[in-house]
C-alpha cells in the first residue's frame, strides 16, 4: 500500500500540471466506438513513469522493456476474478478534455497516426494510421477506436472496484502509461473486456509490446491476475528477443 499511495500522489500531481481532468477502451466502451477526433500533438518518445520513452516499434509511452516486464509480472498478486456486481462504465468517465478543445481520445489519436490533420474543434479530418493489433491501415479516424490495454471491466473485477472514483477517471484516460492505444474497432470490439488469456493481437509479432503494456499497467495500478492470465503473460512475454 505504500508504493500504491506514493505512485497515486504522484500522479494527481501530474494530473493537475498536464489539466488532466482525467477520465478511457473505445470511443465510447470496450469492445464499443463512440466519437471520432484527433488531438494535440504528443511526442511519442515522452518518458513515462511506468519505464521510460516508447521504443521504436511502438508510440506506447512508459513501455517497460521484456526483462522488467518479466520481473513486474513476477511480482503480481495471483487471485480469482471478482465480482462485476456494481461495474459501470460511468464509473470510469472518459473521455477527458486535455485543453485546446481537444480530449483523451484526440490526443491518442494524434499520437498513434501521421500526418494527422485536425479541424478548428480538434477532430481528426484525415491522416494515417496503422492498427497494432492487426496491422490494417486506416485514412479515417472514424474506423478507429481507443482501446484500454486493461479494459475497464477487467480492471474493475481485478482491484478497482475499491477505487476512488477520481483513480478510476485517472486509469481511464492514462497517457503517462502504456495504457491506450489507438487500434481498428473491429480488433477492440474483438477483445472486448477479455485478458491475454482469452484473447490475444491477431498479429502475433505484437504481442511482446501487448504482454509488456498489459503487465506494465497491472503493476503500475496494482491489479491482480488471474494464474491463467498470468501464465499467458509469460508465453507472451517468451515471444520477445533478450531484452
Amino acid at each position: 500500500m505504500g508504493r500504491q499511495k506514493w505512485w497515486w500522489g504522484r500522479s494527481l500531481t501530474a494530473v493537475a500540471v498536464a489539466g488532466l481532468a482525467v477520465t478511457g477502451c473505445s470511443a465510447s466502451g470496450d469492445g464499443a466506438a463512440g466519437p471520432v477526433s484527433g488531438s494535440t500533438p504528443s511526442s511519442s518518445g515522452s518518458p513515462g513513469a511506468g519505464g521510460g520513452p516508447a521504443d521504436e516499434h511502438t508510440t506506447l509511452p512508459g513501455l517497460p522493456t521484456a526483462r522488467r516486464a518479466e520481473s513486474e509480472l513476477s511480482g503480481l498478486k495471483v487471485a480469482p476474478h471478482g465480482s462485476m456486481n456494481g461495474y459501470s462504465r460511468a464509473k470510469f468517465p472518459h473521455w477527458a478534455q486535455q485543453g485546446d478543445d481537444c480530449d483523451t481520445r484526440e490526443v491518442i489519436l494524434r499520437r498513434d497516426g501521421t500526418d494527422v490533420k485536425r479541424d478548428s474543434q480538434c477532430r481528426a479530418v484525415s491522416g494515417h494510421w496503422v492498427s497494432a493489433y492487426d496491422d490494417k491501415v486506416f485514412t479515417d479516424s472514424s474506423d478507429l477506436d481507443i482501446d484500454h490495454m486493461v479494459p475497464l471491466a477487467n480492471a474493475w473485477r481485478s482491484g478497482a472496484a475499491s477505487w476512488t472514483q477520481e483513480r478510476r477517471k485517472a486509469f481511464a484516460n492514462d497517457l503517462t502509461h502504456p495504457q491506450l492505444l489507438a487500434v481498428s474497432a473491429a480488433s477492440n470490439r474483438s477483445k472486448g473486456d477479455q485478458g491475454p488469456d482469452e484473447w490475444q493481437p491477431p498479429a502475433k509479432a505484437y504481442w511482446c509490446t501487448y504482454a509488456r503494456a498489459w503487465v506494465s499497467v497491472k503493476s503500475t495500478y496494482e491489479l491482480t491476475v488471474t494464474r491463467a492470465e498470468k501464465n499467458e503473460l509469460g508465453e507472451m512475454l517468451g515471444t520477445c528477443e533478450a531484452s
